[in-house]
């Protein structure tokens, strides 16, 4: 099964999950989430690499994400990723579940 195919199971059986339960899907697809993530970081950094930095920052200025020259490359190369991520079926669908899980009082972080 695939990470993407996982994230979107794990969100359609969300809203039928409460307590424990919920932050136990919730948990697993923060892991493939971030799993997710890495794998895109690496296909971008692949694939934009050897560009020069001011043709990065032109990248992220299109893609919506406006750096600035105090950036290095990696930042540039991992908000680019961050935001090709994000638009995957996957990224969404697990930023939906958060957001549910969230109104509903669940969430990941530790309550002090």
């Amino acid at each position: 099964m695939t990470t993407t195919q996982r994230i979107l199971d794990l969100a359609a059986a969300a809203p039928a999950r409460h307590g424990e339960d919920l932050v136990l899907l919730l948990r697993e697809a923060n892991e493939l989430y971030q799993q997710g993530l890495q794998d895109r970081h690496r296909d971008v950094a692949a694939r934009l690499g050897g560009l020069a930095i001011t043709d990065l920052l032109s990248a992220a200025d299109t893609a919506g994400m406006p750096c600035d020259a105090t950036q290095d490359r990696d930042e540039v190369i991992q908000l680019l990723a961050l935001v090709e991520w994000e638009m995957t079926p996957a990224a969404m669908a697990y930023l939906e579940m958060a957001e549910d899980a969230a109104r509903r009082g669940v969430c990941l972080i530790p309550e002090e």
